[in-house]
């Protein structure tokens, strides 16, 4: 294989390109503490703080803020294993939404930064393999999701994407809906944590307030948040998932989730699409 020439390195390398991950800011211990306490005093549940922090943090591309999240959640009662196992859900529900490099890096980081005890009892099991015995399931759940989420303009949406690329809707239910956002059924998770119906309309509006510029995006997936409460999906979900969730479904709730977001961006100072000079 050939080499690449000093300049191309540079170029990839270069301060301005911001081609490493993001540092965990001083102060951003503090933030998760304030966050997780806020959720406390205005009861908005034990894993909903943990997995908008933990959204917010992907998308913002910084693994050792990620651990500085895990040690508060594990200082707040959260059991080690459980948190961990939530983060890494979340994170990889974020490929949704922020794409597969940042979602790969921050894993590798989280993991490897972990004790080597809770490292072993992660779970190695996958739960997301699509073969001739489970297609129906995938897209009947993925579709589910969507009219869910999107009710009642599920079927306009759909129509809509189709006319900016007629396989955009295809990809989307079968590729992100179906395949990653619709949990699996529960026997088949192996220890895996389960980011349900309202958790993912929450790493969602955690996701896309943290990149900016997807205003449109983020409208829908609050309205998303709030169809889980109204249809009773978070009934039939794990208590510590959704304690809380009919609170943060309301205006308070709503303004609460985004202001907590915006704190973490700040801190972090690493917005997905802050704009750069070009010194090409």
């Amino acid at each position: 294989m050939s080499k690449l020439s000093p300049a191309v390195k540079g170029l990839i390398n270069a301060p301005f390109a911001r081609p490493g991950q993001a540092p965990a800011p001083a102060r951003i211990r503090q933030i998760y503490e304030r966050i997780a306490s806020e959720a406390a005093e205005k009861k908005y549940g034990k894993n909903p703080w943990v997995t908008l922090s933990a959204a917010a943090t992907f998308t913002l591309n910084s693994p050792d803020s990620l651990h500085a999240l895990f040690q508060v959640a594990t200082n707040r009662q959260h059991n080690p294993l459980a948190a961990a196992e939530l983060i890494r859900e979340v994170g990889l529900k974020c490929i949704s939404f922020n794409g597969i490099p940042r979602t790969i890096n921050c894993l590798g980081s989280f993991r490897a930064g972990l004790d080597p005890k809770i490292q072993g009892q992660l779970s190695t099991r996958s739960s997301r393999e699509v073969d001739t015995s489970n297609v129906s399931d995938v897209k009947s759940r993925g579709t589910a999701l969507w009219n869910s989420i999107y009710t009642p303009f599920e079927g306009k949406l759909v129509t809509k994407l189709a006319e900016s690329h007629p396989d955009l809707p295809v990809h989307i239910l079968n590729s992100h809906y179906g395949p990653l956002l619709a949990d699996p059924p529960a026997e088949n998770r192996h220890g895996l944590a389960s980011v349900g119906r309202a958790l993912t309309s929450i790493v969602a509006v955690a996701c896309l307030r943290a990149q900016t510029g997807v205003g449109p995006q983020v409208l829908s997936h609050i309205f998303g948040l709030r169809k889980a409460v109204e249809q009773g999906a978070h009934q039939s979900e794990a208590a510590e998932d959704v304690d809380g969730i009919e609170a943060l479904a309301s205006d308070e709730g709503c303004e609460w989730i985004l202001k907590s977001v915006d704190s973490i961006s700040e801190a972090i100072g690493a917005n997905f699409a802050q704009g750069r000079e070009s010194k090409l």
